[in-house]
C-alpha cells in the first residue's frame, strides 16, 4: 500500500492511535466520556423519520436516484438560502446534492485540481480542507484560521510570492476546530481578494445554525457578486441532528457547481431516494429544531466551561460550533496533543481530540466535542480534576 502514489501523500492518521486506546479500554469494560468525534447525540424530527418511512414504502423508491439530487430537494435548499440569507440560488444551476459537505468538498477537489496546483488553506483546519486537495495533487500553503488582521497580509504574501500562483482558497467558519467566526465585512474583504487575484473560494457552512449570540452566521453568498467566485458546502448533519443520513449542498458558482456535479455523475447514484424526500421534510417543514438544537450546545458549552475551570482546567467560551477549543494545562504542555489525549483517555477515561490533528498549527490544543449530556460533562470534569491533581 505504501507505494500508492495518494497512500504516499498522506500522513499516519494522528487520531487513529488514540481511537485505538479508546476501543480497547471499552472492550475491559471501562466507562469513556467520549468528547473527542463531532458526532451528534440527538435525532432529527419525528416528521422527518415518518418521511423516510412513507417514502420507503414505495416500491419505485429502491431504485438508482439522481446524482445531482432530485428536484424538490434542492428547491428546498434554494428556499433556506433565501429565508435564511436573503440569497437567490438557481436550484437547476446553482445547487448540488452531496453525501454529506466532506464527500463534496473531496470531489470538488478532484474535480477542480492539477497535479502542481496550490490551495491556500487554514491552520488548524478540518482535514478535508486541506487533504482533499493533497489527495487530488495539489500542494497545500497555510494561512491562518482566525479571520484577523494577519489573516489577509498573509494571503498577500502568498500571491506574490508562491510558485505558481494558487487558484483556490478555502475557509470555513464557524470553523472546525478552532470556532472561529466571520463577520460580512470579513467575507466582502474576500471576495474582493478573490476577484482581483482570480482566486475560487470553497467556504465550508457546515456550522451555519449553531451560533449562541445574537447575530446569525452570515453565508459568503450574502456579498454582491460572491457567486462569481464562491461555492459554499453546507450540511444537514448537526442543523437536523442527521449525521449518520450523510446529506449536504454545495451552492454558489455555475462553473464549480457543474465540475461537481460532473464527477459526482462518474462516481455516485445520489443519496437513496427517501433520504433525500426527508431531508426536503426537514427543511421545508417546521423548524423548531434549529432552536432547540442551538439551545442545547449553548447549554452543554456553559457546563464544560464552568465544570472544567473549577476542575482546573481554563477553556475560552466558543461563540459558535460544537466544539471547545482548548489550550493543554500548562503542567502537561511539554507533552504535546497526542500524548496528553492519550494521559487524558488512560487515566481521567475523557477522550478528547488531538490538535496536531487539524494541522501543526493546532498543537498545544485539543478539540472538545459537546456531543455528551451535561450530567456526563461533569463526570468527565470531577475525572480532569482527579487527573490534574496527580499531575
Amino acid at each position: 500500500m505504501e507505494d500508492f502514489y495518494r497512500i504516499r501523500r498522506m500522513p499516519p492518521y494522528v487520531f487513529a492511535e488514540v481511537n485505538g486506546m479508546k476501543a480497547a479500554a471499552r472492550a475491559q469494560g471501562v466507562d469513556i466520556v467520549d468528547l473527542g468525534m463531532g458526532n451528534p447525540d440527538g435525532s432529527p424530527p419525528a416528521h422527518v423519520i415518518d418521511k423516510l418511512a412513507e417514502v420507503a414504502r414505495n416500491p419505485r423508491a429502491h431504485r438508482y436516484s439522481a446524482s445531482k439530487g432530485i428536484s424538490g430537494l434542492r428547491k428546498a435548499q434554494a428556499a433556506y438560502y433565501q429565508r435564511r440569507f436573503g440569497v437567490d440560488v438557481d436550484p437547476e444551476g446553482e445547487v448540488v446534492v452531496t453525501l454529506g459537505s466532506k464527500e463534496g468538498l473531496a470531489n470538488l477537489a478532484q474535480a477542480i485540481t492539477a497535479p502542481g496546483d496550490v490551495v491556500l488553506a487554514p491552520n488548524p483546519s478540518y482535514p478535508i480542507h486541506q487533504f482533499g486537495f493533497i489527495i487530488a495533487g495539489a500542494a497545500i500553503r497555510s494561512i491562518p484560521a482566525a479571520p484577523g488582521p494577519d489573516f489577509f497580509t498573509r494571503l498577500e504574501m502568498a500571491m506574490r510570492y508562491t510558485v505558481p500562483k494558487p487558484s483556490v482558497l478555502v475557509i470555513g467558519y464557524p470553523s472546525n476546530p478552532t470556532a472561529y467566526v466571520a463577520d460580512l465585512a470579513f467575507y466582502e474583504q474576500v471576495v474582493a481578494f478573490a476577484r482581483e487575484h482570480k482566486l475560487w473560494v470553497i467556504s465550508d457552512l457546515a456550522y451555519a445554525e449553531i451560533y449562541f449570540g445574537e447575530t446569525p452566521t452570515p453565508s459568503i453568498l450574502q456579498v454582491a457578486d460572491a457567486k462569481d467566485v464562491a461555492i459554499e458546502f453546507t450540511s444537514m448533519s448537526k442543523t437536523y441532528s442527521m449525521a449518520g443520513w450523510r446529506m449536504g449542498f454545495a451552492v454558489g458558482n455555475r462553473t464549480l457547481i457543474n465540475a461537481l456535479t460532473r464527477v459526482k455523475s462518474y462516481l455516485d447514484y445520489g443519496a437513496f431516494t427517501p433520504i433525500q424526500a426527508a431531508a426536503t421534510a426537514a427543511l421545508n417543514g417546521p423548524q423548531d429544531i434549529i432552536e432547540a438544537n442551538r439551545a442545547l450546545y449553548k447549554s452543554r458549552r456553559d457546563c464544560l466551561v464552568a465544570s472544567f475551570a473549577r476542575a482546573g482546567w481554563d477553556i475560552p467560551s466558543p461563540t459558535a460550533s460544537m466544539f471547545a477549543w482548548a489550550p493543554i494545562p500548562e503542567a502537561f504542555r511539554h507533552l504535546g496533543s497526542v500524548e496528553f489525549s492519550k494521559r487524558l483517555l488512560a487515566e481521567a477515561h475523557v477522550a478528547v481530540a488531538p490538535g496536531v490533528g487539524f494541522g501543526e498549527e493546532g498543537e498545544g490544543f485539543v478539540r472538545i466535542a459537546l456531543v455528551e449530556n451535561e450530567q456526563r460533562l461533569r463526570q468527565a470534569a470531577r475525572n480532569v480534576k482527579k487527573f490534574l491533581a496527580s499531575g
